[in-house]
C-alpha cells in the first residue's frame, strides 16, 4: 500500500490545499460541461432559428424528418444528462466549501484522490458503491 494511501486512512478530511486543487479540476469541468450543455440545447432549438435551414429548399423527406427527430431526441437526452452532471459538480463545489468534500457519505472514509480526479463529483468510496450495488 502506498504512503498516500496510507495517511489518507488516518485522515478525516483533506486539507485545504488538497481542496483547492479539487475546486480547481472541478471549476474547469463545469466551464466544459456548460459550454457542451449550451451546445446541445442550442442543437435542439435549431430548427426554430432563423438559420440557413430557413432559405433552403423545403422538399424534405419523411426520412429526412424522422432523422432530424430521432437526433433532436437524442439532444434532449444528452443536455439532460449533462445538466445532471453541472448540478452534480455544482454540489461538489459546495461540499469543497463546508469541507466534507472528499468523504464517502455511506462509509465515513476518505475517498481516494485517484477516483476524486477521476470523478470529482463522487461521493461514495468504490468499496461503498459495491456494497450498495449487491443489497439491491
Amino acid at each position: 500500500m502506498s504512503e498516500e494511501i496510507k495517511q489518507e486512512q488516518v485522515k478525516t478530511r483533506y486539507s485545504d490545499e488538497e481542496l483547492e486543487e479539487f475546486r480547481v479540476i472541478i471549476v474547469e469541468m463545469l466551464q466544459n460541461a456548460k459550454a457542451e450543455y449550451n451546445t446541445l440545447r442550442a442543437a435542439i432549438t435549431r430548427s426554430s432559428s432563423n438559420d440557413i435551414e430557413d432559405t433552403s429548399p423545403s422538399f424534405k423527406t419523411v426520412e429526412d424528418d424522422g432523422a432530424n427527430q430521432l437526433s433532436k431526441e437524442e439532444a434532449s437526452q444528452l443536455a439532460n444528462r449533462q445538466y445532471k452532471f453541472i448540478q452534480n459538480l455544482e454540489a461538489a463545489l459546495v461540499r469543497i466549501e463546508n469541507k466534507s468534500y472528499g468523504i464517502c457519505r455511506v462509509t465515513g472514509k476518505l475517498i481516494p484522490k485517484e477516483r476524486l480526479r477521476l470523478v470529482p463529483h463522487a461521493t461514495l468510496t468504490v468499496e461503498a458503491k459495491e456494497m450498495m450495488s449487491k443489497g439491491k
